[in-house]
Parts: C-alpha cells; structure tokens; sequence
C-alpha cells in the first residue's frame, strides 16, 4: 500500500514516516501542494495524509483538484491542519476529505485511522451484487454509479469512494431510518476515530451530485433529531 505524505514540517512529516513504515506500508513524502498533485498522478496513492496549511496550494485546493482528476485510484484523503475549529474541518470534508486530524496528534493515531480507512475498502471490495433503485443503478464490482433522468436518459455519478459506499448503503435498505452511529459503523468500522458529525459533511456533498435539489432533497432525507433515511419512489406513469 503507498502513503503520499503532504506535510511542510520536516520533523512531523519524517516522524509520520517512520510510524506508517513500521506498519508495512510504502510512504513518500512532499512539501508542497503542487509537488503533491504531481505525484498522486505518478505514485496513485492508497491514502493522501494532506496538511492543510501548505506553501502554495493548500491542502483544501490540493484535495479538491485530487478529486476533480482522479486516477486509476480514488485514494482516501486524511486531511491534517492545527486547527481545531469546527468550520476547518467541516470545509476540508467538503472538498472530498475522508477524515480529519488535528494536531498535536499521536502517530498511533494517525495509523489507527489509515488502517480503518483501508479495511472499510477491504470490506466493502468483497461485494459483488448491483444495486439499483428506481433512479440510482450501482455496480460495485467496477465502482460506477448512475442516476436515471426525468427524460428516460442517465447519467454517470462521479463519486468518491465513501460516497458510493454511502450511496449504496441508502439504496440497499429504501427507507431505513440510519443514525449517524450506525452510517459510522456501516463505513467505518468500530475503530472509527473521530466526531459524528463527519456523517453530516459526507451527506451534504452527497446529495450535491444525486439530488435535483441539495436544498430541498427528495432521495436522503434527514429525520430530525435521529439520522438520515432514503427515498426513491418510481416517477408516475
């Protein structure tokens, strides 16, 4: 498995390097944010450990152009940033960030957490059935998803890989009612690190891609007070 370090102190950067090379996986490491789009196209990284505060680009521009021009790997994104304040974390999750750490942080920590990103992969890559609703079709087996449009067309979904995961997980169960804990434990596993409220970033730019909508959304609805549901119903004929 390669690790694409992005981190502009030297001594946190070599000390992450030497945690996750102790744990079996292969790390290189940059400085800078366009250093890194660079060699996520050549390396085409498993995970992407990205600081946020980088000279040039930074971290939340280096994410988002990740996900913009994805290559043969989707790879997980841990973003990384000194900042604790809630508005940081929530921006870094929208621009296609997987999960977050704040700094200082421990290293084992930061291993826990690649390593519950890479066996939600692992879990979720054992899965063979397609799923379909009456507007979403989904095949796991190659990673495509695809909405059906009012005017019998359809049209590709461009997803991250928690994304897909999120939107087959809503269309395998229509009309579930699903707390933030139990999403967390469907994609994350139990060694989830973190605040719940990561579930609410992943929904929101969700249904930015697959709902008409996003301000008033007809498919992922929120239950207040308990979580999130799915709804597809056939159009009337």
């Amino acid at each position: 498995m390669d690790i694409l370090v992005v981190e502009d102190e030297l001594d946190i950067a070599n000390l992450i390097k030497v945690y996750l090379e102790k744990e079996g996986f292969t790390v290189h490491l940059c400085r800078d944010g366009q250093q890194a789009l660079q060699m996520a196209q050549t390396i085409q990284p498993d995970v992407v450990v990205l600081d946020l505060m980088l000279p040039g680009l930074d971290g939340l521009e280096v994410c988002a152009q990740i996900r913009q021009k994805p290559g043969d790997k989707d790879p997980y994104i841990m973003m990384v940033t000194a900042k604790g304040e809630e508005l940081d974390r929530i921006i870094g999750l929208s621009t296609g960030a997987d999960d977050y750490l704040v700094k200082p942080f421990s290293p084992r920590e930061l291993v826990a957490r690649v390593r519950a990103l890479l066996r939600r992969s692992l879990r979720q890559g054992g899965q063979t059935p397609q799923f379909q609703s009456p507007h979403f079709q989904l095949d796991p087996t190659q990673r495509l998803a695809t909405r059906s449009l009012p005017d019998g067309t359809s049209e590709p979904l461009s997803l991250t890989t928690l994304e897909f995961d999120l939107l087959a997980t809503f269309v395998s169960y229509p009309g579930r009612v699903w707390t933030r804990p139990q999403l967390i434990e469907k994609l994350w596993g139990e060694d989830f690190y973190g605040d719940e409220r990561i579930v609410d970033a992943h929904i929101a730019r969700l249904r930015k891609k697959v709902e008409p909508d996003p301000a008033q959304p007809t498919h992922i609805k929120t239950v207040i007070g308990v979580g999130y549901k799915f709804e597809d119903e056939a159009d009337p004929s």
